[in-house]
């Protein structure tokens, strides 16, 4: 039986998703998990609690730049929120495809008070390496620097929270000292140290 009305959970996701893939407020969306929250991250690992989830978030943000995550649908089941999205990344050359895209799916347990008690992501690693190399010589060809990696031109149709009406300003563009990574012995590393402090 679920602990919260599903227009609660419904309302709490949106705002959740708003926060973390459409603004790509990182630090606020880290904010929106509980202190003991689990986070299973398939690629990456398991991180414990909202500190490693924000130690984590903008150094893996950092290390692909240039994607945004468009959702295709969510359900909501009790108190858990399960959705499919995928993982964007615009085209710089306009002789190509508008955009490369692999899959993804995630499912968040809803804790109240607008907190998630976990998270699990899913998606498709072979398909992640496939576009990012069609994208990589996509840039090579055109010469495409940071701020035209950073487009988000390509939003779903609706819902309106789940798509962003002007530029993009990724959390982590404002943070001087994060370093990009994009290898899970990266992140032991800096959890390492957030363990460790």
């Amino acid at each position: 039986m679920p602990q919260f009305p599903r227009s609660e959970v419904e309302q709490a996701f949106a705002h959740f998703y708003r926060v973390g893939p459409v603004e790509e407020d990182w630090s606020a969306w880290a904010r929106l998990f509980t202190d003991d929250c689990r986070y299973v991250e398939h690629f990456w690992g398991t991180l414990h609690g909202k500190r490693e989830v924000e130690a984590w978030i903008h150094p893996v943000m950092a290390g692909v730049p240039e994607i945004y995550t468009v959702l295709d649908w969510y359900a909501i089941d009790g108190d858990k929120v399960i959705w499919s999205m995928q993982n964007r990344r615009d085209n710089p050359d306009p002789a190509g495809p508008p955009w490369f895209d692999f899959a993804g799916l995630s499912v968040a347990i809803y804790a109240g008070n607008g907190r998630w008690s976990l998270e699990e992501d899913y998606w498709d690693v072979r398909g992640a390496r496939e576009t990012a190399q069609a994208y990589a010589e996509a840039v090579k060809r055109t010469g495409a620097a940071l701020e035209q990696r950073l487009t988000r031109k390509h939003w779903p149709m609706g819902p309106t929270w789940a798509r962003l009406d002007g530029p993009p300003r990724p959390g982590w563009l404002d943070m001087g000292d994060v370093q990009p990574i994009t290898k899970p012995r990266e992140l032991r590393e800096i959890l390492a140290r957030v363990r460790g402090g």
